[in-house]
């Protein structure tokens, strides 16, 4: 059975084993891929609207149209459900909320155009000479996230399209010609970069040479499978029980990887694995954490101290990533199953 046959039996499996009409609507509209005007999802967007998940995000939204007190915070220690505006807007992107459902993401929309206009009254970071082009193609990201082409965001786009293109303009990465490309884009000095913005670059993927993106596919996917949080600490053979410590390390590095068409010459061991430890009902279930694996917006439950919430949060976040493992393959045999790697 072909990973693709894989991947909608478990989703099947998901939507049988829950009925919460967030559950349904995220499944039909962002995996299954339904036209936001089906009668299927005509049917549930009233339940999905004014379900208590999303009714908390509107009622814990700022009337500026942020979630806590900044953009975004390097406090790690913040126990608020949504410290930082990036928390909430991600949060209503994963859970399936676009711009136009009761008026949540149009108001962060305006938000963060406010700080490309200079007329937010939130102040973007000035510490170093870095700090600026970074949060700038960070609201870009979000931005395009939410709606994309958004005229605002150009000149940002631009700048990061010239920049990656001369950083891998011999087919490999060169930290010289990366350097050498920020100073002149963005006027800076120091031998610290600010990190390619390959997200960014990929929201307007068609504006990418295939070329391109597999040289930044195999130097961003290669540094992951060697020094990244999963692979470094990645037992020689796999647990036999996905209920382990590691699991949430090795599932953002996964994501990192999965952004690049192609990440099956990485990642396909890994998602053998992953399907090979569902449980009798063909979902996922990570066990207790010492930390939350989710982050902060990755759960479809108000609690997620039951082990009938926990399933469906963990068998979410994993079929979200086979979806986008399975759109990034899909040009090759079986989803690009390469046994060299992973």
């Amino acid at each position: 059975m072909s990973i693709k046959d894989e991947f909608i039996k478990s989703t099947q499996s998901l939507l049988d084993f829950c009925d919460y009409p967030a559950v349904k609507y995220k499944i039909l509209f962002q995996l299954l891929d339904r036209s936001y005007y089906c009668e299927e999802l005509n049917l549930l967007r009233k339940d999905f609207l004014y379900s208590d998940i999303v009714d908390e995000l509107y009622r814990e939204q700022n009337r500026n149209g942020s979630w806590g007190y900044r953009l975004q915070s390097k406090d790690y220690t913040a126990k608020d459900k949504f410290p930082t505006s990036l928390v909430g807007i991600n949060r209503c992107l994963y859970i399936g909320l676009t711009i136009d459902d009761r008026e949540i993401l149009q108001m962060s929309y305006y938000y963060l155009e406010d700080f490309l206009r200079g007329t937010n009254h939130e102040k973007l970071h000035d510490k170093n000479e870095r700090d600026v082009p970074w949060q700038t193609a960070t609201i870009c990201n979000a931005i395009e996230a939410i709606k994309p082409y958004n005229e605002l965001c150009d000149r940002a786009y631009r700048e990061w399209l010239y920049i990656a293109e001369r950083t891998f303009s011999g087919g490999e990465y060169s930290f010289e010609r990366e350097r050498d490309a920020q100073h002149e884009v963005f006027w800076t000095k120091e031998d610290r970069l600010v990190p390619l913005q390959f997200e960014l670059l990929l929201k307007r993927r068609e504006n990418i040479p295939p070329a391109l993106e597999n040289a930044m596919l195999h130097h961003y996917g290669e540094h992951a499978y060697y020094h990244g949080h999963f692979w470094r600490d990645c037992p020689a053979k796999l647990p036999d029980s996905f209920v382990y410590k590691q699991t949430r390390r090795w599932m953002h590095s996964f994501n990192y990887i999965n952004n690049f068409r192609g990440s099956s010459f990485y990642l396909s061991k890994s998602v053998d694995w992953l399907l090979e430890n569902r449980n009798t009902d063909g979902l996922w279930d990570w066990g207790t954490q010492a930390k939350d694996p989710w982050g902060y917006f990755g759960y479809f439950s108000t609690s997620r101290n039951y082990n009938h919430n926990r399933v469906i949060d963990c068998s979410m976040e994993i079929l979200s990533f086979l979806k986008k493992y399975i759109d990034n393959n899909s040009q090759q045999e079986r989803f690009g199953h390469n046994k060299e790697k992973a």
